[in-house]
């Protein structure tokens, strides 16, 4: 998919499992089940589709996956399954060595969006992609430093601290040009800061929305994660975004639907909903 000066394309990082009833917060079982079946521990199946941008003078990827070098223990409550794909693994795929990236966009800092944002180097975690910048918005990463007992699991200091440390973190402030076809958008529904990317040309927009909607299931507005900080800011942000998807005719990327990578939106008596869906960036 071209879009402006940039190659778009989707990177698939492996999948992982969380509980279906903090995916979809008040959302009985019997709903979301039908679209996220549940295994016997309640988990549903999450993918981690990252993105990658390239231009003649960038390679951007946009988040990192839940990453490697967790232990049985996380490996275990999280189901994570990376024996087919990993970052590294679909870089290498299209011919791309992590030196060669020059950007990495980073949504906000929890687990699984950054994950793979650092390696294991001599039992030392260090930046994984060498030459890069990474870019997330200041307000949040100051709230990961020190965030409130209800959020504090899912952020892992060493997938992000050795950034700072090695000072290659650009912090972000509200919104953001990144260059003409890549602007931040920051939303505080799920986190504070957490910042979406829409991606645009002349004749397509792309909405990366993160945990806004992490999947095709959570377009439907009352559909909010337990795990949102303020929920009715969420709900108020799905009716905002979602509007301009519909008015101004977006795609929205999911990051974590295993399967339906973007959709358009469409408004009908009983609220938003999926419009065309694809499997692929098209």
């Amino acid at each position: 998919m071209k879009l402006g000066k940039y190659k778009i394309e989707t990177l698939q990082t492996g999948t992982f499992g969380l509980d279906g009833g903090a995916m979809f917060g008040i959302v009985p079982k019997p709903l979301w089940a039908r679209t996220n079946p549940a295994d016997e521990k309640n988990r549903i199946t999450l993918g981690a589709r990252c993105l990658l941008l390239q231009s003649d003078s960038k390679k951007i990827i946009v988040d990192t996956g839940i990453g490697q070098y967790w232990d049985e223990k996380f490996s275990k409550i999280y189901r994570v399954n990376q024996s087919e794909n990993t970052l590294e693994k679909s870089l290498s795929e299209k011919g791309i060595q992590t030196s060669e990236i020059t950007d990495v966009i980073l949504t906000h800092l929890h687990f699984d969006h950054t994950g793979g944002s650092t390696k294991l180097e001599n039992d030392k975690f260090v930046p994984a992609f060498e030459n890069a910048k990474y870019h997330v918005q200041l307000k949040h990463f100051d709230w990961a430093m020190q965030p409130s007992e209800r959020d504090r699991a899912s952020f892992v200091v060493n997938r992000f601290e050795p950034l700072a440390q090695q000072g290659v973190l650009n912090f972000v402030s509200l919104e953001n040009q990144f260059d003409d076809e890549i602007e931040f958008i920051p939303i505080n529904g799920h986190t504070f800061s957490q910042q979406m990317l829409k991606i645009s040309d002349s004749s397509n927009t792309f909405l990366y929305c993160g945990d806004l909607m992490p999947t095709s299931s959570h377009v439907p507005v009352p559909y909010v994660m337990g795990y949102d900080l303020q929920p009715l800011v969420t709900v108020a942000e799905k009716k905002e975004y979602l509007g301009k998807a519909v008015d101004e005719n977006w795609k929205i990327i999911f990051e974590h639907d295993p399967e339906i990578v973007c959709a358009t939106i469409q408004k009908t008596e009983r609220g938003f909903d999926l419009n065309e869906k694809f499997t692929e960036l098209v």
